[in-house]
């Protein structure tokens, strides 16, 4: 799409309007943000447009749109689909060895786990190795009932935390400020810093990593932003 408007503003009721159009979503639905720091932000994405629009480079607006179509039509069944993360969380599936990766997996995830223990007062299986190990019932009815319990704003920036991590625990602590940013993204990676100083850094896989923290630095921002 090329660029087609000149002014970029934002209305009373957090919408964003374009020549003093109102902006809709893919659905066709108005676009309403939670709070008028988050319709800022989004406006701006549509101000930094040059002569061609890019979805790309709108990571707030493309969640949004992702809240307002997807999520809140029926933020149950959204969220007990995000909530399956935790049958297979990554904090529960160990290294055997070495020793040194064994501790780095315990020093970044251990506080995690034990958080949710408390949060949530839960039990959390962990397994040393790849085999499937369930979970407790309880356990994945407790998690289910905490993503359950958020809106459909929180849940769109949830959905790439947890799944950009493999760890719904890890995106509920986001969600919950119980973890830093930055925090989180080191242990979601802990495996794959090993490995790379073990064999070394693929190219190919370091652009994949930026692209994939440039959508959690996003996802951040859009979470911080749609309650500020």
């Amino acid at each position: 799409m090329k660029r087609f408007w000149t002014a970029v503003a934002v209305t009373p009721d957090c919408g964003v309007a374009l020549d003093g159009r109102p902006v809709r979503t893919p659905g066709r639905a108005m676009l309403l943000l939670p709070t008028a720091a988050l319709a800022e932000a989004v406006a701006d994405e549509w101000r930094a447009v040059g002569d061609t629009l890019d979805p790309r480079a709108m990571p707030l607006t493309g969640l949004a749109n992702a809240a307002v179509d997807r999520i809140a039509p029926d933020p149950a069944s959204f969220a007990a689909g995000l909530a399956r993360y935790g049958e297979s969380d990554l904090l529960c599936y160990r290294a055997e060895n070495p020793p040194e990766l064994v501790a780095r997996q315990t020093a970044a995830w251990d506080p995690v786990l034990a958080w949710a223990r408390r949060r949530y007062d839960v039990h959390v299986e962990t397994v040393a190795g790849i085999m499937h190990r369930p979970q407790p019932a309880a356990t994945l009815t407790r998690l289910g009932e905490a993503v359950g319990s958020q809106d459909a704003w929180t849940l769109a920036a949830l959905a790439p935390l947890v799944t950009l991590a493999g760890s719904v625990l890890l995106g509920l602590a986001l969600v919950e400020g119980a973890i830093a940013p930055d925090a989180a993204w080191v242990a979601a990676h802990v495996d794959e810093d090993w490995q790379a100083e073990l064999w070394g850094v693929d190219p190919l896989a370091q652009d994949r990593r930026a692209h994939r923290r440039r959508e959690f630095d996003a996802a951040i921002s859009f979470l911080r932003l749609s309650r500020s």
